[in-house]
């Protein structure tokens, strides 16, 4: 009797990570088949041919597939496991742990595939969720329940500002934090792990990957698989929990991947056409409920520093805040290399930072947008040409910008200088200083990597 509940298809072909089976009876869309001598092989259903064909993408390697290999049909979606006995693990897409350490066995499974919570049952209250962090708190302040977005090229400094970020928020927030890589290096997953158990916030942590190594199924699937595990500690834990993504690029690369071998036609620059419909599939999930808030920050690599790349666009549309990391600013030495014009925020409004903090930020704005205007008379003609407002002008931008300089906490072992964190009232009690030519007399490196404004008082006086 058991047997025949079984729906056990064959395989019709395999090109690549796609492989079409036939089946008596269709399985669902979105359902999980297992193929291979002991199931190893891993395939999602993602298209019906026919009543008894099925096309699917394998989340595991293909090897040893062949025409009219054994397929089972499974009859549910993927599933993972959540719980409070996920703290402390890595885990993949499947929900099997990669730490080394017991598999985590029985427990509540959840399906990878959930809808968005309503919007009657979303909170409407807006609120700024501090980082520690002078430049972000300042001028493009986070909102608690929101989606952030780190965007820049190649090694500007995202994933280090993702690691301070868990560092601040787990160790001065009661909460927990999930850190999903998606298309990560095997390097950095097993650095980040290294480093989050040596600062002690582990425990309070679930890691998630699909490597860059894996297939693009996997690589595709791994942010619904570390959505769901943070649903649970949101929905039925209460609690607040800071959702780092790394990278939101890798997730649409993924997409693109799956999309061509599934034979799609390409959209514009060659992303799938499906593009728009699959990040807000999974941008949808991340918001705040009355008991508890998802806030996400999300690493976003910008093609060729290129913010019109489809993949950019698209994906400002779904963010509350923008944090824009510039390569200049880098190849300055001014850390975290933040660009202070391009960074922005739904937050930044007086009704919700207050009109002190709107009023100060604002300044600020003008204040290095004069800056930058006056950069290339400076070039040309010297400071010197300048009018006395406008040098004073000069002068308070450059103080400005290196006050928005950072010591870090993860970076301590490479730049022997102890980390900071500056609540948003110190930083703009120090930004109001500055604007106030408190500290003109004093040199600029007098306010190069310090924490709160006071700091450059003892520089000063050493």
């Amino acid at each position: 009797m058991e047997r025949e509940q079984i729906n056990e298809g064959k395989v019709l072909s395999v090109r690549s990570s796609v492989v079409d089976v036939h089946f008596p009876k269709a399985p669902s869309i979105r359902n999980v088949l297992k193929a291979g001598d002991q199931g190893q092989v891993i395939i999602e259903v993602f298209i019906q041919l026919d009543n008894n064909t099925v096309r699917g993408v394998a989340l595991t390697p293909t090897q040893g597939l062949a025409r009219g290999s054994k397929v089972i049909d499974t009859g549910k979606p993927f599933e993972v496991p959540v719980g409070r006995e996920l703290l402390g693990r890595v885990f993949n897409v499947f929900g099997q742990t990669i730490d080394k350490k017991a598999q985590v066995e029985g427990g509540e499974w959840r399906s990878i595939h959930r809808e968005p919570i309503p919007l009657r049952d979303q909170s409407t209250v807006s609120e700024i969720f501090e980082t520690g962090i002078k430049a972000i708190d300042v001028l493009a302040p986070l909102e608690r329940g929101g989606k952030a977005g780190l965007f820049g090229g190649a090694g500007v400094g995202k994933t280090v500002l993702i690691t301070e970020m868990i560092h601040n928020t787990v160790s001065h927030h009661e909460g927990m934090s999930i850190f999903c890589g998606i298309g990560e290096r095997c390097r950095e997953g097993e650095e980040l792990y290294r480093e989050m158990e040596e600062s002690g916030v582990l425990g309070n942590t679930v890691m998630v990957f699909g490597q860059m190594n894996e297939p693009p199924g996997a690589r595709f699937r791994v942010g619904h698989s570390a959505l769901t595990m943070a649903e649970y500690f949101r929905d039925d834990a209460k609690q607040d929990v800071l959702l780092m993504i790394d990278n939101i690029f890798r997730f649409i690369q993924a997409g693109m991947e799956v999309s061509g071998l599934l034979g799609q036609l390409p959209s514009r620059l060659g992303y799938q056409p499906t593009l728009a419909t699959e990040l807000a599939e999974l941008e949808e999930r991340i918001c705040n409920t009355k008991t508890g808030a998802i806030t996400s920050i999300q690493a976003v690599y910008v093609p060729a520093d290129d913010f019109t790349d489809p993949s950019a666009v698209h994906t400002f549309g779904h963010l509350s805040a923008t944090i824009a990391l510039s390569r200049k600013r880098a190849s300055e030495g001014l850390y975290p290399a933040i660009d202070l014009l391009q960074s922005s925020s739904k937050m930044l409004m007086p009704n919700i930072a207050g009109e002190r903090h709107y009023k100060i930020a604002q300044e600020i704005r003008k204040t290095l947008a004069v800056y930058e205007d006056l950069k290339d008379i400076i070039a040309m003609l010297g400071i010197s040409e300048l009018s006395r407002e406008d040098q004073r002008t000069v002068f308070r931008a450059r103080r400005l910008e290196r006050f928005f300089t950072q010591p870090f906490f993860v970076t301590e072992q490479f730049t022997g200088t102890a980390g900071k964190m500056v609540s948003r009232e110190d930083t703009l009690i120090g930004c109001e200083r500055i604007l106030n030519d408190e500290f003109a007399e004093y040199p600029e490196r007098a306010l190069y990597m310090i924490g709160s404004i006071d700091e450059a008082k003892i520089s000063h006086d050493a």
